[in-house]
């Protein structure tokens, strides 16, 4: 009589129909993980490429859940040994209400998260913030690469009304001081600007959406000084090296080197000459330029930018994401919009 195999281990992915949570998901099952994905509405057409994943049907589960609703959080993490949370708001548009759009889903709901995980007893909790959380500190030396010791000034933030660098700076700090207090292995993640194939063409993510403005043009000033990029491939990678074998408590940067748009576009044209390309560019002098090399130590190996391009190109191509939309400008999305000139002198 044959010997059943151990159950596979168990993981939560929250947000696990966006960008970055879909290639985590494709990633765990692919190396032998079971995992719960959570979304907002699993009968949305958008999240029906999930159960098309290599190894799903076996060991997927698509969850209903909401990061406000504690109880739906509980749930989705039953049985789970490790829990990453993806899920946070990236603001496409103007603000109106901060503390309903971004500061309540990124700080309650990373509260929920930890009270579910400390609840449910999970092993492990690796938080997927922002460089956003360390990239707006004044009193940074401006010849010092930042690294996993810079911090947004949460006082500059508020005075610009950066919310979202504001939300994931608190959640950040809440997490890792939640963790120490309650015994809780938690490790939390700093991506750069994430582009990269896509694995669902319905809705494009914000990030996404950037590279598509650079390649269509349109009214939008954007930055000379333009956030590095990162595939969202090896932001997945990163996030599984962290899993395994990162100490608790410590945080990981995860970007490549700055670029500046000209270069950016320098690479891109020849690559793809047929795109009108954004030319409305304004000069920032803005530092952000980021050390991975902790992660790097960790055994993290990015793609070359070139291949990233190319290969998101491609996919937005065969999404049909680059046609002609009938006259609709394309529109950067609004976090990434340089400030009035007045604020950046």
């Amino acid at each position: 009589m044959e010997t059943p195999s151990p159950p596979l281990p168990l993981v939560c992915v929250t947000g696990g129909g966006g960008f970055i949570g879909s290639w985590l998901v494709r990633l765990l099952l692919s190396r032998g993980y079971a995992v719960h994905a959570t979304v907002r509405d699993p009968g949305d057409a958008k999240n029906a490429f999930l159960m098309q994943l290599d190894g799903a049907p076996a060991n997927l589960r698509v969850i209903k859940a909401d990061m406000l609703d504690y109880d739906t959080v509980e749930a989705a993490f039953a049985g789970c040994e490790g829990v990453f949370h993806v899920a946070t708001p990236v603001p496409e548009h103007k603000i109106v209400d901060p503390q309903k759009e971004i500061m309540e889903p990124a700080v309650t709901g990373t509260m929920n998260v930890l009270k579910a995980s400390k609840d449910m007893k999970v092993h492990k909790l690796i938080l997927v913030s922002s460089i956003a959380a360390c990239i707006f500190n004044p009193d940074w030396p401006q010849d010092v690469i930042k690294d996993e010791s810079c911090w947004s000034d949460k006082e500059f933030c508020k005075e610009n009304e950066n919310w979202y660098s504001l939300a994931k700076t608190e959640a950040e700090e809440m997490a890792l001081g939640f963790g120490e207090k309650n015994g809780l292995h938690v490790n939390t993640f700093c991506p750069s600007l994430v582009i990269g194939p896509l694995l669902q063409h319905v809705v494009a993510n914000t990030t996404s959406k950037v590279l598509l403005y650079i390649l269509k043009g349109g009214p939008d000033m954007i930055n000379n000084k333009f956030f590095s990029m990162v595939d969202v491939r090896d932001v997945a990678e990163a996030l599984l090296l962290l899993y395994e074998k990162a100490m608790p408590s410590e945080i990981y940067l995860c970007a490549l080197d700055q670029v500046d748009l000209k270069d950016l576009l320098g690479i891109m044209k020849p690559m793809f000459p047929n795109y009108s390309y954004a030319d409305k560019m304004v000069d920032v002098d803005l530092n952000i330029t980021f050390s991975s090399d902790k992660l790097r130590n960790l055994g993290w190996k990015p793609r070359k930018l070139e291949e990233t391009l190319a290969e998101s190109i491609e996919s937005y191509e065969k999404a049909g994401l680059l046609q002609a939309s009938n006259g609709e400008l394309c529109r950067l999305p609004f976090f990434f919009r340089p400030p009035p000139v007045n604020e950046c002198e």
